[in-house]
């Protein structure tokens, strides 16, 4: 009797072993998600260039976009500008 507790118990052990490290691994692989998330949620940045330009930059692709804004006027139109940054594709 005390032969089948001592298989069963190494068997137990095995296998809570083997469930460990597995939990472990899956915990390495959820990191590389979240710094996923990360990179996209940091992609834009918005610029206040003075009191009457305002830019938003997408770190991703270069482009930026530059709204005027006249004092004391109702707003103005979003323009998409080129990137003074020269990409050699």
């Amino acid at each position: 009797m005390s032969k089948n507790i001592q298989s069963i118990s190494v068997i137990f052990l095995g296998v809570c072993i083997l469930l460990g490290s597995w939990f472990i691994s899956q915990s390495f692989e959820s990191d590389n998600d979240v710094s996923l998330v990360s990179e996209a949620q940091y992609r834009y940045e918005f610029i206040s260039a003075n009191e009457q330009n305002v830019i938003i930059f997408d770190k991703k692709t270069g482009n930026y976009w530059r709204r005027f804004i006249e004092p004391n006027e109702g707003p103005t139109e979003w323009e998409k500008q080129e990137s003074p940054v020269m990409t050699s594709e």
